[in-house]
């Protein structure tokens, strides 16, 4: 769980763009390495629900189908994956094998770029493990009327929503600049509200400036597959849930509470 402690850093990084104001300038061309994607996908955290050995909840795939393995649950919101577990312990009836199993589940956190990391790592392999993500609820929804008021016929949404805002449906994506720094940014949002809060501030300049929705998997599969100049500003930031739960996590200098061993000369 040592990358936990990189959201720290990111924290601030999120939180400064969420405040950041419209720049748009030049974008260098530069193809996106793996870890260069991982590092991105580490801002956002994720949520498996764990034995208290730490191994994930999963159960195995049916022998038709392919390919094997075994899949477990992915949570975009920690408070989903506690509600599960509370779920799950309130069934009736069970064994007390299962019933001491079911009061060590705990929801633990890891980067998304770990996820994505293990799934580059064992896509060869016919016995692996799967993730099947977990949307927030409210985000699918949020997601379905976006795609509505824009002329689409929505039935279900079965996957990860991303929120774009971009200057206009023929345009591209709307960068910013940190207060700080002159370095550009391009927001990814995993919440509705957050991308909301950009528009707002670039609607009056930009009128046909709106929210464009993609999925997790056509995110990830455009910074594997595409060597455009603004993927290497593309920042995705956390739901306003998962901000707060970063903000409790101990900093690196809380981790490394040691005294530093002195260097021999």
């Amino acid at each position: 769980m040592k990358a936990l402690v990189r959201w720290g850093t990111t924290l601030g990084l999120v939180g400064s763009t969420l405040l950041g104001t419209l720049f748009v300038g030049n974008l260098p061309v530069m193809a996106l390495s793996e870890e260069q994607i991982k590092k991105k996908l580490d801002s956002v955290p994720v949520y498996l629900i764990t034995n208290e050995e730490g191994l994930p909840l999963s159960r195995p795939l049916p022998e038709s189908q392919k390919p094997g393995g075994s899949v477990t649950g992915v949570y975009m919101s920690r408070q989903e994956a506690q509600s599960f577990i509370r779920e799950l312990q309130g069934v009736p009836g069970k064994d007390p094998k299962m019933e001491k199993m079911l009061k060590s589940l705990q929801v633990t956190a890891v980067p998304l770029g770990v996820i994505y990391e293990q799934l580059q790592q064992t896509k060869n392999q016919s016995q692996r493990l799967l993730f099947a993500f977990k949307p927030v609820e409210q985000e699918i929804k949020g997601a379905m009327e976006l795609l509505r008021q824009n002329g689409q016929e929505v039935k279900q949404f079965n996957s990860v929503p991303i929120f774009a805002v971009r200057f206009s449906p023929e345009q591209g994506y709307v960068p910013i600049q940190l207060a700080s720094d002159t370095e550009e940014l391009i927001p990814l949002f995993l919440s509705k509200q957050d991308a909301q809060g950009l528009l707002r501030q670039v609607k009056s300049k930009f009128p046909k400036a709106d929210i464009q929705v993609i999925d997790i998997e056509g995110v990830i599969k455009t910074l594997q597959d595409k060597d455009d100049a603004w993927l290497n500003q593309v920042v995705l930031v956390p739901s306003q849930e998962s901000r707060e739960y970063i903000k409790t996590l101990p900093t690196p200098s809380e981790n490394n509470s040691q005294p530093p061993k002195p260097r021999r000369r």
